[in-house]
């Protein structure tokens, strides 16, 4: 099967493995797990801050986040497409009682000014106050979107002026990097904390890093442990995190290529509607209204391709490292093929 659904189906290829099997490890609920101690230094290093923690999942680095960075009855202010509010599971007020402001972007992106517009009121105990703005970079339901890092550096501006906290979702963030040619260290240096996935478009089986100062980290590390966090041996996860991030960050630019030849053969086919713009490894296309999405996906799925529904009439596909050019090419034949079907 080629796989298009995510990124995050990858399997750790043999270097990937044996660096996991040949992991020091010890308890990192106790602390003592020297694999993940590793980790986290690497991590905070790349970002130019202080501190970062290693976690199981994107969504509960992106939560306890959240939690440290609140009180319930704040608000905070997002995207209305953006992941912390639409694939988290209502987290945001499962876990953190807070409120939501969404924002009306560009594929997933918006403005300062757009920020500015939105903040409460401080003084009217009506409203809820305003303490959080989240930004996603790439965008998942932008199709892999990208922010301008000039725009960024406006919004964390306006949250400096207003005394409001800036978090990124980041993660897909190495994609974006890879696009723009900015830093880690650059994205470091704006925000309060950042999430970043190493299960995605860098192929490591599990985990996340989410970073920030020694303070919010150590906040950080209590809330991960309530919210069931803590892992044993987690050196052996780990592992693969450090050989991804060592290995492959700069291959993104291979992800991003195939993509874009994906792009432009579905901007050929008279049963597609519509494709997002691709910058980086995620494509989302429209079918005319004539084509029923199930069956699509399911001819796809016997000529050994899946990709997945992602709203009415609309699919997605994310290119990964286990995603070749041969791979490609059936894809591109199979959808040309159809075509020719009629």
């Amino acid at each position: 099967m080629i796989d298009l659904r995510s990124d995050t189906v990858t399997r750790p290829d043999t270097r990937m493995l044996e660096a996991m099997m040949k992991a020091n490890v010890g308890d990192d609920v106790l602390g003592d797990d020297p694999a993940v101690k590793t980790l986290e230094k690497i991590t905070a290093a790349m970002f130019g801050t202080e501190a970062s923690l290693f976690f199981p999942s994107g969504t509960m680095a992106n939560q306890v986040a959240i939690k440290v960075h609140t009180s319930p009855g704040d608000e905070v202010i997002c995207d209305e497409s953006s992941h912390i509010y639409n694939f988290e599971g209502g987290g945001i007020a499962l876990h953190s009682g807070c409120s939501v402001k969404l924002l009306r972007g560009d594929r997933g992106r918006f403005r300062a000014e757009d920020v500015a517009d939105q903040i409460n009121d401080r003084d009217d105990v009506h409203q809820a106050l305003t303490r959080l703005v989240a930004v996603e970079n790439t965008s998942n339901k932008g199709g892999g979107s990208c922010y301008d890092f000039r725009e960024l550096e406006k919004i964390a501006e306006v949250c400096t002026q207003e005394n409001l906290i800036f978090h990124l979702d980041g993660a897909r963030l190495f994609n974006a990097v890879i696009r723009s040619g900015d830093s880690p260290l650059q994205y470091g240096r704006l925000f309060d904390s950042i999430s970043v996935c190493l299960s995605k478009g860098l192929g490591a089986p599990v985990g996340s890093v989410l970073v920030g100062d020694s303070d919010f980290i150590a906040r950080a590390r209590r809330f991960r442990k309530a919210f069931g966090g803590g892992m044993r041996q987690a050196g052996y996860l780990a592992a693969a995190g450090i050989y991804a991030l060592e290995n492959n960050i700069e291959r993104l630019a291979e992800d991003h290529r195939r993509a874009a030849e994906l792009e432009e053969t579905l901007l050929s086919l008279p049963y597609v509607d519509n494709v997002l713009p691709v910058d980086t490894n995620i494509i989302i296309f429209s079918l005319a209204k004539k084509i029923d999405t199930g069956i699509f996906l399911d001819e796809l799925k016997k000529e050994g391709i899946a990709m997945i529904p992602f709203g009415k009439q609309h699919i997605r596909a994310v290119t990964h490292l286990d995603f070749s050019d041969k791979d490609m090419e059936t894809v591109i034949s199979v959808l040309r093929n159809r075509k020719r079907k009629g």
